[in-house]
């Protein structure tokens, strides 16, 4: 049967596939419409196939909330360029999934993959489909659902997204109030919603990780404790001949690291480390220590961060949730950003 541009065209809009590829398919099956659609379709998973180790680190992140706003969801779906990111079909498909994600109880990605997507088969039907006939590598990289008296969503350049649920009902002031949150989220990344959230092997890391670090860079270390480490370099003979007399030359002068090689503060770093029992009993040395972390969960922790609106700069994000509503608590937080984590 001769193939005519007409059966061509008919086939491109059957399945999005390129000209060339309908022409060539309804070549093959001798004209035969539905048994091309077959071909295009066995042809593309062969395609997705070859496409699937390249590396897919651009997309969009999109939400979709309930009606009675006490519900939310988010997806991230990554493509290979920021061109295809933007393209109408692929932000389409991507706001399709945050809406199926809302609506549907699937609790992991194999199940969430499997799910029926209209009449073109399952999730991962249509995202190999749309491999073939965009022609980019693309992966549904992860989902999320959140529920809870009031929800919003915040969503920045579509590339970083933001869940926040709150525990009492939404009137204007607390659906506000919870918005300004969820940008303060996608701004500032924080980890967790409050200190008691970070679990007891976290702290005892993060303090592990504090006292190396400190240890590491003797200069920032209680003069005491560094007295103690400069007497134990020049006694051990640790220093170079120029170092020492550098030591002896400056020692009274606060800006005496910027005249000791980096040999010789490498050396002190080493002492601190092979004294650390000793120096970790130390009550200054905890007090830094013990700073130090405080001043780490701030930047970590969502209720503790200096609320970004404050007119005073002081206001953590905790008062001014109270300031709005007493009876307002964060009960749940999601942040999905565009490719985080990712190898690229």
């Amino acid at each position: 049967m001769a193939v005519t541009a007409k059966m061509v065209k008919e086939l491109r809009e059957m399945t999005g596939a390129g000209m060339m590829d309908c022409k060539k398919a309804l070549v093959e099956t001798d004209g035969n419409i539905e048994a091309a659609v077959d071909l295009l379709k066995e042809k593309g998973l062969a395609k997705a196939a070859k496409k699937a180790g390249r590396v897919a680190a651009m997309g969009l992140v999109r939400t979709a909330i309930a009606a009675d706003g006490k519900s939310a969801a988010i997806v991230e779906v990554n493509s290979e360029t920021d061109f295809v990111a933007k393209n109408d079909e692929f932000v389409t498909f991507v706001e399709t999934l945050a809406q199926m994600a809302l609506e549907n109880d699937a609790k992991d990605m194999d199940e969430f993959m499997a799910l029926p997507y209209g009449d073109e088969g399952s999730v991962q039907d249509v995202l190999t489909n749309k491999i073939a006939t965009i022609g980019e590598n693309m992966t549904i990289r992860r989902f999320e659902k959140v529920s809870g008296e009031a929800v919003v969503s915040y969503i920045h350049g579509g590339r970083i997204g933001a869940l926040i649920a709150g525990s009492v009902e939404a009137d204007d002031d607390v659906k506000a109030a919870l918005t300004n949150v969820a940008m303060q989220v996608a701004a500032m990344n924080p980890q967790y919603i409050a200190k008691e959230d970070i679990s007891a092997e976290e702290l005892a890391k993060t303090k592990e990780i504090t006292i190396d670090s400190a240890l590491n860079d003797p200069a920032s270390l209680p003069k005491p404790i560094l007295n103690s480490l400069f007497a134990k370099a020049v006694e051990g003979n640790v220093f170079s001949a120029e170092d020492a007399a550098a030591y002896e030359e400056q020692k009274n002068n606060k800006y005496l690291f910027n005249f000791l090689s980096e040999a010789a503060k490498k050396s002190l770093a080493e002492l601190a480390l092979a004294d650390k029992a000793a120096i970790v009993e130390n009550k200054i040395f905890n007090g830094l220590v013990e700073g130090r972390i405080s001043k780490q969960l701030k930047e970590i922790t969502l209720l503790e961060q200096p609320y970004v609106k404050a007119e005073d700069g002081k206001q953590t994000v905790k008062a001014y949730l109270a300031s709005v509503n007493k009876d307002l608590k964060l009960t749940k937080m999601v942040r999905f950003e565009v490719g985080e984590g990712m190898e690229k």
